[in-house]
């Protein structure tokens, strides 16, 4: 099906398209050959600086623990992040101004701030007001929380309110609540046609958990380069190998966003893309 925004290209644009890909495919492998050779000028390449990633005790000392690090910062992101992006998109939507208000500034502010100063004053600002010490990983999965959570707020909230008007009314007319409403009909519905968008945001969050280099928190990019190198002298080759991990975990959660967005479009159930399987559920 043609798209309103997008024609499909005629004989010349496909011969175009085509050219242009190989034009642009062979300036991308210049440049890669570009700094294969400006690495190996500087001796990057050197077998002695990529040995270290042959030992068990590099795996075993820095990238092992950094990996699962960055890990459980991540899984226990995700968990928190999900139930507040839920709990503060209801808390908008919701018909009580003195309720609807301050979600809304809490959101924006969460989204207005950088993360990299959120994760900066939890740990070194928040214990003047606790009176106590924050550990550097709570304080990057609070961050990840805050920011990645204001996030997945506005995505429940642009799906819920891309639901029929017409489920709504319908739900009201038989005797439900507002309450409800959202938990049975609304929110489960926003979650499904969102969740591509969702898992996009996941990726994000895990990402973002390399910002905890800034408070020492023992992740991959702190144990798996920072640390690493400043034993073995290698920074560009551990960054190298820690970019190729990141690369297959975010490249896995990518592809299980395109798996569930292609399986939301069989079943009949509405995707980010805004279209809707013409087959009935369950074919």
């Amino acid at each position: 099906m043609s798209s309103v925004l997008y024609d499909h290209p005629g004989p010349r644009a496909r011969v175009r398209n085509s050219a242009l890909t190989v034009v642009f495919g062979v300036a991308l492998a210049g440049l890669f050959w570009w700094l294969y050779r400006e690495f190996d000028n500087a001796g990057q390449w050197a077998p002695a600086l990529w040995k270290p990633f042959l030992d068990a005790d590099t795996w075993n000392n820095f990238i092992l623990p950094g990996l699962w690090g960055t890990l459980s910062a991540a899984a226990t992101g995700m968990v928190l992040a999900l139930a507040f992006g839920i709990i503060f998109a209801v808390a908008r939507l919701s018909e009580r101004r003195w309720i609807g208000i301050p979600a809304g500034a809490i959101i924006e502010f969460c989204r207005a701030v950088p993360l990299l100063l959120m994760i900066f004053f939890l740990f070194y600002g928040l214990p003047f007001l606790i009176d106590g010490p924050v550990s550097a990983y709570w304080a990057v999965v609070i961050g990840l929380t805050l920011y990645n959570g204001s996030v997945l707020a506005e995505a429940f909230r642009s799906g819920i309110r891309s639901l029929p008007a017409g489920q709504s009314e319908a739900a009201y007319a038989i005797g439900l609540n507002k309450a409800q409403v959202m938990r049975h009909i609304l929110v489960p519905q926003a979650a499904r046609a969102m969740l591509p968008v969702i898992i996009s945001q996941l990726v994000v969050l895990l990402k973002d958990t390399a910002l905890g280099y800034i408070i020492a928190y023992p992740e991959l990019i702190q144990l798996g380069v920072n640390v690493l190198s400043a034993n073995y002298v290698n920074v560009m080759a551990a960054a190298i190998v820690i970019a190729a991990i990141y690369i297959v975990i975010n490249s896995t959660l990518t592809g299980l966003a395109h798996w569930l967005d292609r399986r939301l479009m069989r079943t009949g159930q509405p995707s980010v893309t805004g279209k809707v399987a013409t087959e009935p559920a369950g074919d």
